[in-house]
C-alpha cells in the first residue's frame, strides 16, 4: 500500500517534467573565448588550453576548434557551455562536433581511447 502511494506521488510530482512542462529558461552570455582542460589518458598530463571563439589549438594530434562558448548571467564559472570541433590531425571529418557543458562533462562527451577534453569556464576579456 505504502509502495503504490509512493509511486503514485512520485507519478503526480514528476509527470509535468516528463511532459516538458518544466523548462527553465536561462539568460545566457557570449564569452570571448574559453579555458578547456585536456587529458592525455596514457601520460596521465592534463593541460589547460585557453582558445579564443574561432581559434584552433593541438592536444597531441587532436585539433580542437572553439565556435561559441556561453554562461548563465548568474553563474559565469559553474554552468559555461562550448561548442567544439574536434578532428584528428589532417582528417576532413569531425570525431566530435557539439555543445560540452561544463557542470555535466559526460552529458555530450568527446569518446576518444586516448585524450579527453572538457570544459572548464567562459572567457569573457
Amino acid at each position: 500500500m505504502i509502495r503504490a502511494l509512493s509511486i503514485a506521488l512520485f507519478s503526480v510530482l514528476f509527470a509535468g517534467s516528463a511532459l516538458g512542462e518544466d523548462i527553465i529558461a536561462v539568460e545566457v552570455s557570449e564569452g570571448t573565448g574559453a579555458i578547456l582542460r585536456g587529458l592525455d589518458k596514457v601520460s596521465g598530463i592534463p593541460v589547460d588550453l585557453p582558445l579564443a571563439i574561432g581559434e584552433a589549438v593541438a592536444l597531441g594530434w587532436l585539433q580542437i576548434t572553439l565556435g561559441d562558448c556561453r554562461y548563465p548571467v548568474d553563474n559565469q564559472a559553474g554552468d559555461a557551455f562550448a561548442w567544439l570541433v574536434v578532428r584528428e590531425r589532417n582528417a576532413e571529418q569531425p570525431i566530435f562536433e557539439g555543445w560540452m557543458v561544463a557542470s555535466s562533462p559526460a552529458l555530450n562527451a568527446l569518446d576518444h581511447p586516448r585524450f579527453d577534453v572538457w570544459v572548464i569556464r567562459c572567457t569573457i576579456d
